[in-house]
């Protein structure tokens, strides 16, 4: 059952929404909406069980936050719209597509990942399970590291803090489900049915989502262009949204509907 996520909508144009990524918040995409809110209603939401939106009753999977998302789309009374995801975000909105072709006008794929071999998967499911044997917190310091870059961490301690402190505030049942939707989710065998316009974008040193994956699924899509940002790993939203707002925009523009 769909459950009514918090939400926000800012901006004006054709509809905009931003689908964040695990133990996140809408807040990831702030600096986004100020670089495109001229030009698109920015419709920015929690997770379920996250931020300010409700918690699920027991387990829940991918087409579940599906369901949230249309479930959304509904209530604003929304046609057609732009559908953009970091991370798992990046593979709610294609899944989304593949069960909504009609309401999209366009699909951003920001961090994601597809086409995993099995190391790739062997070695997100250790983080999960290294997750459950000894809790989240004592292995958040892995996880910022792998989203930020030392210089950003260096100098900015007090992102990195608010970050984990995001994660170490979701229900630990529900980060590890999500976690695991993401670990498990396999977008390969589908990806070539997504005909929508599509911009695919990560950063040249994310380990988990890196440019050899985003490159097979650029490849995949009929219709993607594909983008690696030098130098930035997963937190492009929180780290450089200077870096990753001229892309996205251009993109945008392009396919505005």
């Amino acid at each position: 059952m769909a459950i009514d996520c918090s939400y926000s909508v800012i901006g004006e144009g054709p509809a905009l929404f931003l689908i964040h990524g695990i133990g996140a918040r809408r807040a990831t995409f702030a600096g986004l909406v100020e670089g495109l809110k001229d030009g698109f209603t920015c419709v920015t939401y929690d997770l379920r069980g996250h931020g300010l939106s409700p918690l699920p009753e027991g387990r829940f999977g991918l087409e579940d936050l599906v369901d949230d998302l249309e479930a959304l789309r509904r209530r604003l009374g929304i046609e057609q719209a732009h559908f953009a995801g970091h991370s798992l975000g990046g593979m709610i909105g294609p899944a989304y597509a593949r069960r909504y072709p009609d309401r999209v006008l366009s699909l951003g794929l920001y961090s994601t990942a597809a086409f995993r071999t099995e190391d790739d998967s062997r070695k997100v499911r250790a983080v999960v399970q290294a997750m459950r044997d000894k809790g989240i917190g004592l292995v958040l310091d892995t996880l910022t590291a792998r989203w930020f870059t030392d210089d950003f961490a260096a100098a900015r301690p007090d992102v990195i803090e608010w970050r984990k402190q995001q994660v170490m505030d979701t229900d630990a049942g529900v980060f590890l489900n999500v976690f695991d939707i993401y670990a498990e989710t396999e977008m390969g065998p589908w990806l070539h049915e997504i005909a929508a316009p599509a911009l695919v974008l990560t950063g040249e040193n994310d380990g988990g989502c890196n440019p050899r994956l985003n490159r097979e699924i650029a490849a995949a899509m009929p219709k993607a262009e594909l983008v690696i940002l030098d130098a930035l790993k997963h937190a492009i939203f929180i780290e450089a949204t200077d870096r990753a707002l001229p892309p996205i925009r251009d993109f945008l523009l392009r396919h505005r509907g």
